[in-house]
């Protein structure tokens, strides 16, 4: 968990822009999600001596560590803020949670279903719901937002001819026909998994709509896909998460991963002469470094030089931790390596019945080797899925060489 100096330099660093901030308490729960206008103003106030609430109080005594997500307004921020607490169920928003007065977004089950924001006493069983949302007239502007993405009906009734909606891009007039009934659903559907924050879902689904308009050549229809994809990579990413979907999308292309890569682990030895031999073992997660992941290994069991042997070990004692307390596993291993090194890995993870992607990268030519695969996976010097690989590698790399020089460092302190 993130020590106290670490959490106070988390808050200097918060972004200005708006998003929405999870916190999370020493066992890294989160324990409430909130939205702000300005990130950091809105965070560091409940550091504050004087707060507005003993509830307030309580939280703060809690806090170990905090998250944030940017948006690119505090209307989207406010869609977002719903989805996270649906998901993690912060007790500290129980009041937004329970209250049955907060405005809700009603979607009805008809062949060209309705959209709209209502405060119903009683849910119809022919809808489905999101929410609670805490802001009325920021609800009205998201949703305009989304609909200019996805357009969709908000009249009671359908009405005969089309209306000023069509016109403005914010219905497709499925009134007159100028939607068919599946590919007004879709629409529906992709609202929904911006409602659940379901983005990556979202990403994959038009990334693959728009190649396959492409390789039919319905340009139009190609284009109009691409601009839904950068418009939903606006609406709740910043440019690093962009980036991010960019990169792990080519990579689990290239390498045939079963999913979008969100947490990836990679491992390296270092040693001179099999002297003060370490492992090391970094996290990252969506692309950024999750320091508090990382974990340093002293080699216990082997003697002299061996690289495969020591990779066995560090992997080894790494998942067999993992097994033993029912933790989840990362999406992707990347071993500092040739085939050895990846060899030697597998063995490891087939005698401890673990299945998880597995690859190495090879620095002298930056070749990816696969299991199973006689020959490597070669990609482009510029390619994004390699300079991810190469960020992650050379990250590992640089935490075994520092835990070397400092084990090192005090041996030589010692014989003084």
């Amino acid at each position: 968990m993130t020590s106290h100096d670490d959490l106070i330099d988390k808050l200097k660093a918060m972004p200005v822009s708006s998003g929405v901030y999870l916190m999370k308490n020493v066992s890294g729960k989160v324990i409430y999600v909130g939205k702000a206008i300005s990130l950091r103003k809105r965070v560091q106030s409940y550091f504050r001596k004087n707060k507005d609430s003993v509830k307030t109080e309580k939280l703060v005594e809690e806090i170990r560590d905090i998250d944030h997500i940017e948006t690119a307004s505090e209307a989207e921020a406010l869609i977002l803020e719903a989805s996270l607490i649906k998901r993690y169920k912060p007790r500290y928003n129980i009041s937004l949670r329970d209250d049955k007065s907060y405005p809700l977004i009603e979607i009805t089950v008809e062949d060209f279903p309705r959209i709209s924001i209502v405060r119903p006493r009683k849910k119809r069983r022919d809808a489905k719901y999101y929410g609670p949302y805490v802001n009325a007239t920021l609800l009205r502007e998201a949703l305009t937002i989304i609909r200019k993405i996805f357009p969709f009906r908000v009249c009671e009734k359908i009405p005969k001819k089309e209306c000023l909606d069509d016109h403005i891009g914010l219905c497709d007039a499925p009134c007159v026909g100028k939607i068919s009934r599946l590919e007004y659903k879709k629409n529906i559907r992709n609202v929904c998994l911006i409602l659940e924050g379901r983005k990556d879902d979202l990403y994959r689904s038009l990334t693959r709509q728009m190649e396959k308009l492409s390789k039919e050549q319905k340009y139009e229809k190609a284009i109009k896909a691409r601009d839904q994809l950068r418009a939903i990579g606006a609406l709740y990413s910043s440019t690093q998460d962009i980036n991010y979907y960019k990169e792990a999308e080519q990579l689990m292309r290239a390498l045939k991963l079963p999913r979008l890569p969100k947490r990836l682990e990679a491992f390296d030895i270092s040693n001179i002469m099999g002297d003060q031999a370490v492992g090391s073992m970094v996290s990252f997660f969506n692309g950024v470094p999750d320091k508090k992941q990382y974990r340093k290994f002293r080699i216990k069991e082997v003697e002299g030089i061996d690289d495969f042997k020591m990779i066995a070990e560090v992997v080894r004692r790494r998942y067999r931790r993992l097994k033993n307390e029912g933790e989840p596993y990362p999406d992707l291993i990347v071993i500092d390596g040739g085939k050895g090194q990846l060899g030697a890995a597998c063995e490891q993870l087939e005698l401890l019945g673990v299945e998880i992607p597995i690859v190495s990268l090879a620095k002298r030519e930056e070749e990816i080797f696969l299991p199973k695969r006689r020959d490597p996976v070669k990609l482009a010097e510029n390619s994004l899925g390699l300079k991810l690989l190469q960020r992650l590698r050379d990250e590992a790399h640089r935490f075994a060489v520092s835990y070397h020089r400092k084990l090192r460092s005090k041996k030589m302190t010692l014989v003084k």
